[in-house]
């Protein structure tokens, strides 16, 4: 199935059988620090309940949004942390996949959900992590569900105020007045769809982040700095611990080395090779007392490429790219 076959789909169905969800994160009770990802949190799902106006904006920005997302003529691949998300829509089949947001497709999301009473008791304990729109076909019972990551920013509730209030303009009045009310903005983005098993992936680093993902990675991450370090090649490494923690970009390149696992078997040619690759497009690797260096960003920048495999070279046109995606392709003799 693609883009075009959902929205076809979602267009059968009826406004007034639209629902929305919200979906909560919090920590299990008693975990520890070392838990993983997948095992540490829960997902619970709340119904929240919308007159016909609400219903009907979010069954039309949806399909707004889906046409023109198919107008983009995006390729759709199967889903590979690695790959480019600007020229792509991805599908993420979730068989055989662990990760605790699997429970809110397959099992919450099918069952009669709480309601919604309060935005702000639900804050107290847990994070609003993602609003669900639910498209329902009452004839064949089919249900297509989009979702949509809630930033912080985006939930008003008076209770998390400091220093400042809310107003709202009134063009009958032409008063400001304080609202009271609790709010959540609901905007016309999509990031995902999920349908029959599958996720169908409009933004990807927001989908990775509603999923869980971008934090299993980078739990990853932190493993193979310690492989790295303790591998007896390199010198330094908070400095790249430091930088797993701020900068989520670096998760996958360090995947991609581990995928690869160069680092584990460096000798004085590959050592020679990288540093011949990395001087060709103007960057220096960085040995000191026949160790690569990673004590400073820079340094672990140019460590990454070559131990990524990040100069490639097209087999037709014979010009250099650099990228940490590709697929390793098999010639056939």
């Amino acid at each position: 199935m693609n883009i075009t076959e959902l929205q076809e789909r979602i267009q059968i169905t009826k406004k007034e059988d639209v629902k929305l969800y919200f979906v909560t994160r919090l920590i299990k009770p008693e975990v520890s620090k070392r838990t993983p990802a997948k095992d540490k949190y829960m997902f619970n799902v709340l119904q929240i309940d919308c007159d016909d106006e609400v219903r009907s904006y979010l069954y039309d920005a949806s399909v707004r949004q889906l046409n023109k997302t198919i107008q983009k003529n995006y390729e759709m691949l199967d889903y590979d942390i690695l790959t480019d998300e600007t020229e792509h829509l991805f599908t993420y089949n979730i068989q055989n996949k662990v990760f605790s947001f699997n429970d809110v497709v397959t099992n919450k999301l099918l069952k009669t959900a709480p309601k919604v009473t309060s935005i702000a008791n639900i804050t107290k304990t847990e994070d609003l992590w993602a609003y669900c729109v639910e498209f329902f076909n009452n004839e064949t019972e089919e249900r297509i569900f989009t979702f949509r990551k809630i930033l912080p920013s985006k939930v008003g509730v008076d209770e998390n105020a400091k220093n400042w209030v809310r107003a709202m303009f009134s063009p009958k009045s032409q008063q400001l007045t304080l609202l009271k009310e609790e709010t959540v903005n609901l905007d016309e983005q999509i990031d995902c769809i999920y349908h029959q098993e599958t996720f169908y992936v409009i933004k990807k680093a927001n989908f990775e982040q509603i999923v869980g993902l971008q934090e299993e990675y980078k739990e990853k991450a932190l493993e193979v700095a310690d492989n790295m370090i303790n591998s007896g090649n390199f010198l330094g490494g908070d400095k790249l611990k430091e930088l797993i923690e701020k900068k989520p970009s670096i998760h996958k390149k360090l995947i991609k080395v581990e995928k690869l696992g160069e680092y584990k078997k460096l000798s004085s040619k590959t050592i020679n090779t990288m540093k011949r690759i990395l001087k060709k497009y103007g960057e220096t690797l960085p040995i000191i007392n026949d160790k690569l260096s990673i004590e400073n960003e820079e340094y672990i920048d140019a460590i990454l490429k070559a131990l990524g495999d990040y100069y490639k070279k097209g087999e037709i046109s014979g010009k250099p790219y650099g990228t940490f995606a590709g697929k390793e392709l098999k010639p056939i003799n």
